[in-house]
């Protein structure tokens, strides 16, 4: 059974009147977890257009980079996203209902963060609002300001580089520190790592350019620190 088989499935709660946010408490444990994983992106990605007050052609082929759509299952993609958009509750309700359920898996949350920026940076510009947004779930997600700061750094290039905030570590850590830090990020990295969180295979390759920030980050700390 194909993922957007299962959230197609997933859906046919909302036709006996549940609301959206309703439909990540059925998915808990794998596989849905894999099932929750795409529906929260694709819910706050719907919600994050809308805070940005358009949707535009960028940001729907950029979600298309992340998760492979069979023509068939562009109806169930796209009824998720408009019944997003349409939903009274506010995008809060979405990310705590998120963060529940990933409460133990920061490196799932880290993935969502990573694949909302990916599509909110997708027509080249990075808006106030977006960015008001994209904190505000990372606050919601437990997620600290640095490690914001780090996210955003990688795929909005004019904002302020810091190594510290890519490796999420603290400028005054040793450099054992910021070794062990740098070596955690390339494990989670790891495809088989993501996969066994539930991660969707497409949503794996925004790992691709999280390795190149995070090892470019380690370079450029241990040259200036053997200076």
């Amino acid at each position: 059974m194909s993922i957007w088989t299962r959230i197609a499935d997933a859906l046919a709660a909302l036709a006996k009147g549940e609301g959206l946010a309703a439909v990540f408490d059925r998915l808990r444990t794998p596989p849905e977890r894999s099932v929750a994983f795409t529906i929260a992106i694709i819910a706050l990605g719907a919600k994050m257009a809308k805070a940005d007050g358009e949707v535009t052609r960028a940001e729907v082929a950029a979600f298309r980079q992340v998760f492979a759509i069979p023509p068939e299952e562009e109806g169930n993609a796209a009824r998720v996203f408009n019944l997003a958009r349409q939903d009274v509750a506010g995008f809060e309700t979405y990310a705590r209902k998120i963060a529940a359920m990933f409460r133990d898996d920061r490196e799932t949350l880290m993935d969502i963060m990573e694949g909302l920026f990916h599509i909110a940076l997708a027509d080249g510009e990075y808006h106030a609002k977006e960015d008001a947004f994209l904190r505000e779930v990372a606050g919601i997600f437990g997620l600290r300001e640095c490690c914001f700061r780090g996210l955003r750094e990688r795929y909005a290039p004019d904002q302020p580089h810091d190594p510290y905030d890519v490796l999420d570590v603290a400028p005054t850590a040793s450099l054992d520190e910021v070794r062990a830090a740098w070596k955690r990020a390339v494990r989670e990295s790891h495809p088989d790592r993501m996969q066994a969180r539930g991660v969707p295979p497409e949503a794996v390759r925004l790992a691709e350019r999280r390795l190149i920030a995070v090892n470019a980050a380690w370079e450029e700390i241990s040259r200036a620190r053997a200076a």
